[in-house]
């Protein structure tokens, strides 16, 4: 139990998760919209990401050809 605990813990701390108690039960809920911002961080960095290996990938094909 300690470590599910600590797990929660991290997660409320994160903005991931709220907890509410009613007497010894904990109730949890999933809270979206920090993963719907790290989403877009996340795709922002991909759309980079591809542009930029593509761009290299490009280069380096046509340093191949004579």
């Amino acid at each position: 139990m300690p470590a599910i605990s600590q797990h929660l813990r991290v997660l409320e701390d994160a903005g991931l998760l709220e907890q509410t108690r009613d007497g010894r039960v904990r109730r949890c809920a999933l809270q979206g919209k920090p993963l719907s911002e790290a989403f877009s961080w996340i795709v922002q960095y991909r759309i980079f990401w591809e542009d930029t290996l593509e761009a290299i990938a490009q280069e380096v094909e046509e340093g191949d050809q004579p």
